[in-house]
């Protein structure tokens, strides 16, 4: 078993689900300071912190999150896959930035931070707090399953809640009352013929209608309800906003949530180049250096029961990672 799988598989036997991100931390500096590097923890909240471990002072800053979705999933080798939660999202990629950071180490290449942060799949306070230290890099490399692809861009994301109010009544006399659920079931297959935003790069901005509320009991008409929507951007998110409301009208209330803007990334030579419709640390960490998005594995497996990487990718990533230090300091 090769350096990086080893490291991975030890990654992915620690349960790190948001907000119990403390082994992972305490697992990761101790491996950290073991082989030489100065480790910094910046706490975020009591008992979750941010990894921060440096040697002649960054120029290159390696990033990603220890934290996962639930649940967890233990670690399994199988054929030429690593299975377990975190193998592509993204454990398997904090493992090839760790090997990769002390292979060029130990090639006299000390320019290049580590920056492992804590709760990215819920809010992102780990990157909010780490934007916040004093960082010296010019570049941010930052890792989320690419398919070991550069992303040339990534969409944005807004966050919107739909509400709807009526008036409660006893169902066996329903109309006695108004159903606040009723609008939404209108309106909402209406939001397919809304003109939104096309990016040349990123492509068009979608939604998904993610969860729905409405009434407390079967034998009451509804009083209040609510759709709440993900949109992912591809550019200003004005338009999408005044869309909205044109479709809104007076008829709901849109309730304007977290909103993280659309990037473009840089790339470099030597790697295919494709956008990614999901979004990362990246806007929040802009006092880190322009950025690039780079990481082995697949979106398309991550937060799924069968999350997996490929060995031979994994170990590959390996040498991409130590390619685009080299590219980024030439």
């Amino acid at each position: 078993m090769s350096d990086v799988v080893a490291l991975a598989t030890e990654l992915l036997s620690i349960e790190s689900t948001t907000g119990r991100e403390r082994d992972a931390v305490d697992f990761v500096s101790r491996w950290l300071v073991a082989n030489g590097w100065n480790v910094s923890l910046q706490e975020v909240e009591p008992g979750r912190s941010n990894v921060w471990a440096t040697r002649a002072g960054g120029q290159v800053t390696f990033s990603t999150h220890l934290d996962t979705v639930p649940p967890f999933i233990p670690p399994r080798l199988e054929g030429n896959r690593l299975y377990g939660r975190g193998a592509s999202d993204a454990k398997g990629i904090a493992a090839a930035m760790m090997i990769a950071a002390q292979r060029l180490a130990e090639m006299g290449e000390e320019r290049v931070d580590l920056l492992f942060v804590v709760g990215e799949e819920k809010g992102s306070p780990g990157a909010r707090a780490a934007n916040r230290l004093p960082a010296t890099s010019r570049w941010l490399v930052n890792g989320e399953p690419t398919e070991s692809k550069l992303a040339s861009g990534g969409k944005g994301a807004q966050r919107v809640i739909v509400r709807s109010r009526g008036r409660e009544a006893h169902s066996a006399y329903a109309h006695l009352g108004q159903s606040a659920l009723d609008p939404l079931l209108e309106m909402l297959p209406q939001l397919s013929r809304l003109a939104l935003p096309v990016d040349p790069v990123l492509g068009a901005t979608t939604y998904n209608i993610g969860v729905l509320r409405a009434g407390t009991e079967a034998n009451i008409v509804p009083g209040l309800a609510e759709a709440e929507i993900m949109i992912r951007l591809v550019g200003d998110v004005a338009p999408v906003k005044a869309a909205f409301a044109e479709w809104a009208g007076d008829r709901v209330e849109l309730i304007w949530g977290s909103h993280i803007p659309a990037q473009h990334f840089h790339v470099i030579n030597g790697f295919e180049v494709e956008p990614v419709a999901y979004t990362s640390d990246i806007p929040l960490l802009d006092r880190w250096g322009k950025p690039l998005l780079f990481g082995p594995g697949s979106i398309h497996v991550a937060h799924t029961p069968i999350e997996y990487i490929d060995v031979a990718e994994l170990e590959a990533s390996v040498d991409a990672y130590i390619h685009i230090v080299r590219s980024l300091l030439a």
